[in-house]
């Protein structure tokens, strides 16, 4: 996939695309290859390790949603948390009132 995808198929939501990906390939966990059809162009892959850590965080997701589905997460709990997440977000967004120094 041309590395401009990424970002644009919501595969990967930073702001600085290249910047991380250029870390990546340097530790190896992707491969980046020019297009053949356009030389401006680069292709990305996973690398057999990228492809290593994918495999155990998909089996980590899969035992965290496992868990919640017995019960220990309720749908119920996730809204209480949502809402309350919300209005922390809602208190970090509002402009503060001035404080005064007292000098």
């Amino acid at each position: 996939m041309p590395v401009g995808e990424l970002a644009q198929r919501g595969h990967y939501l930073g702001s600085n695309v290249s910047y991380n990906l250029k870390k990546m390939v340097e530790n190896g966990y992707m491969i980046q290859e020019r297009s053949p059809h356009d030389r401006r162009s680069f292709h990305v892959r996973a690398s057999e390790s990228g492809l290593e850590i994918y495999r155990c965080l998909s089996t980590l997701f899969d035992r965290h949603a496992l868990r919640m589905e017995e019960g220990h997460v309720t749908t119920g709990g996730l809204e209480t948390a949502g809402n309350a997440l919300r209005k922390v977000l809602q208190l970090w967004s509002a402009p503060a009132a001035p404080v005064s120094m007292g000098l």
